[in-house]
């Protein structure tokens, strides 16, 4: 019993000893007048910094993130990747939280539990993301577990992804008026436009970015997709680039001359500087999956820049796979990306250590997409001919509160023939079941999914119509967990997911014109014993809206003042008290 007891202190003071280790900041996020084109546009910027600062955290840190929302809409940061372990509280998305109004501020309080790798954050509501608001997030290990590589020289961190000049809340407009966003502007990389490399194709005098690096170091580069709908290529002209992370999982380490980012995904390259640097070299981001021409001459392009170069960049780019739309090359590409089983991450054990596939499946969801369709007149995007409407009062909040009517649980877990409709609507699963979904692309583009809360093995993607008996072509050893997967044209992707997090969780297109026109669906995992017994309280600063906006008191804007440093530090203890009964409620079970 003194032996039990002395574990559990160990245990207890463990736990406290990470959940003292704490990152603190405050973005204000507003808009910002810049020239990424040359014509000035309002963006979105967190601390006037576009794209946003850098949340460098360690694997089991809580960080506490005051955000003030200085923009005229409401807002909510999500972050994508981050799982939130039993704390869907802090999501950052429509389902779990009531938005930050214009004004206000907000505090997200989460721990960083058991995770490593590169990830981002970004504005979830009203196509915000399209004027930017996204930003880095790196997630470090601990010392005493080791990375299955070398320390780099540098760490490099590239936006990509495509660009209007029009605003958020004009394409917003045009969604709305049934009306597709087009060839966008250009394909920016941190933020800038693109280097000139065709006097015909980029205008002059436009500010592009410039990586500089050292002869004969080597980089972590990690490049994260943030943009609307475009699939890109990433390639740097005449570097390898040494794959070693995805969202969050170690791969088996291979040399990619290029690689297919779809949106919403993040990967870390190690790339040596091993040339001559008789020039600097391209960095370029250009279209995948496209079919019109006016795509080809919308290609972002960074420079990589030797301190010793002899000279300006120049000459034709580096070529991309052989065809714009060859998703044989990108298909075979994808399956190639595997799991690092014997490198240790969050933890010290192998990531292989968790044998995902001798572990028998107890639920399916197949979910199929198809070209938009006509609901009420407008036109939207749905699953399994269901497109999503989101509520005035969160899904989380109104199961707190035991309101009705809000949603409902009679989402179709198969797809069906049935009349496409607009609905509030949740799909049930089991806490600690198995869970294997299917993602069935029945329209001409590639789609890319993101789950919150968890991440996923991607264990198959083909061609053509899934049916069960393509279970036996799954990869069942290394397949690579990550947290946003692509879905080719005409195919399909299957992945396995262990329902450990306690919650609900968005499941949603990573394009933001397809989220924002109904793509998305809740994934309910509730806890059979009830709340608060393995899940995380609500949070003293729990906003309130919908059917529950007469819960809200007035904001008293002190955030710099000493009675804010006290509620905060009143917030921190509650927290930690939280974390003290969950483990002792663990411990002695």
């Amino acid at each position: 019993m003194a032996a039990a007891a002395m574990a559990a202190a160990v245990s207890l003071a463990a736990v406290l000893a990470s959940a003292a280790a704490q990152a603190e900041v405050r973005w204000e996020v507003s808009y910002l007048t810049l020239e990424p084109l040359g014509d000035a546009q309002k963006v979105i910027a967190i601390n006037n910094q576009f794209p946003g600062p850098l949340l460098n955290v360690t694997t089991n840190q809580n960080v506490r993130v005051n955000v003030q929302n200085n923009l005229d809409e409401p807002l909510l940061i999500t972050w994508d990747g981050i799982q939130m372990r039993m704390n869907s509280w802090q999501d950052g998305v429509s389902g779990t939280n009531c938005p930050i109004p214009p004004g206000w501020n907000w505090t997200y309080q989460f721990q960083l539990k058991d995770q490593i790798g590169s990830f981002f954050y970004f504005p979830s509501l009203g196509l915000q993301r399209a004027a930017g608001g996204y930003g880095p997030i790196t997630v470090n290990n601990r010392a005493t577990v080791p990375v299955p590589f070398g320390q780099p020289d540098g760490d490099i961190t590239l936006f990509i992804g495509d660009w209007y000049t029009k605003s958020h809340i004009e394409l917003r407009n045009m969604l709305d008026d049934g009306r597709d966003l087009g060839v966008p502007d250009a394909i920016l990389i941190n933020g800038r436009a693109p280097y000139r490399y065709d006097t015909t194709l980029v205008p002059d005098g436009l500010q592009y970015e410039i990586v500089g690096v050292e002869p004969g170091k080597t980089y972590r580069f990690r490049v994260h997709n943030v943009g609307i709908s475009t699939s890109l290529n990433f390639r740097i002209q005449n570097h390898n680039m040494l794959l070693v992370e995805a969202e969050g999982t170690y791969t088996n380490q291979q040399n990619y001359t290029n690689l297919d980012i779809h949106v919403g995904q993040s990967y870390s390259f190690l790339v040596t500087m091993d040339q001559n640097a008789s020039t600097d070299y391209y960095i370029v981001a250009s279209p995948r999956f496209i079919s019109n021409p006016q795509w080809s001459q919308v290609t972002g392009v960074a420079i990589l820049q030797y301190s010793n170069s002899k000279g300006k960049a120049s000459g034709p780019l580096p070529d991309a796979p052989n065809d714009y739309y060859d998703k044989y090359y990108s298909i075979n590409q994808a399956r190639s990306i595997r799991m690092n089983t014997s490198a240790g991450a969050a933890r010290p054990n192998p990531q292989g250590s968790f044998h995902y596939g001798s572990i028998n499946i107890t639920q399916t969801f197949v979910l199929k997409n198809e070209a938009p369709l006509h609901i009420n007149g407008k036109r939207r995007r749905t699953i399994n001919r269901i497109s999503y409407s989101p509520p005035e009062t969160p899904l989380r909040l109104a199961d707190l509160h035991n309101l009705t009517g809000v949603y409902t649980t009679d989402f179709p877990a198969m797809p069906s023939n049935v009349p496409a409709k607009v609905a509030s609507s949740a799909l049930n699963a089991s806490y600690k079941g198995f869970l294997e979904i299917v993602f069935q692309n029945n329209d001409t583009d590639v789609q890319a999914y993101h789950l919150d809360g968890y991440s996923f093995f991607v264990v198959g993607m083909d061609y053509g119509e899934w049916t069960p008996d393509r279970r036996n072509e799954y990869n069942r050893w290394d397949a690579i967990s990550r947290c946003t997967t692509q879905v080719f044209p005409g195919g399909w992707t299957a992945v396995l997911v262990s329902l450990d997090n306690v919650g609900i969780w968005n499941l949603r297109a990573e394009k933001l014109d397809n989220w924002y026109r109904g793509q998305e669906v809740y994934v309910k995992v509730p806890d059979p014993l009830g709340y608060n017994i393995t899940e995380m309280v609500t949070p003293d600063n729990v906003l309130y809206c919908g059917l529950l906006k007469d819960r809200q008191k007035p904001q008293v804007h002190e955030s710099n003042s000493k009675s804010s440093a006290q509620a905060e530090a009143g917030c921190s203890n509650r927290f930690l008290a939280t974390v003290m009964l969950v483990v002792a409620a663990v411990i002695f079970s």
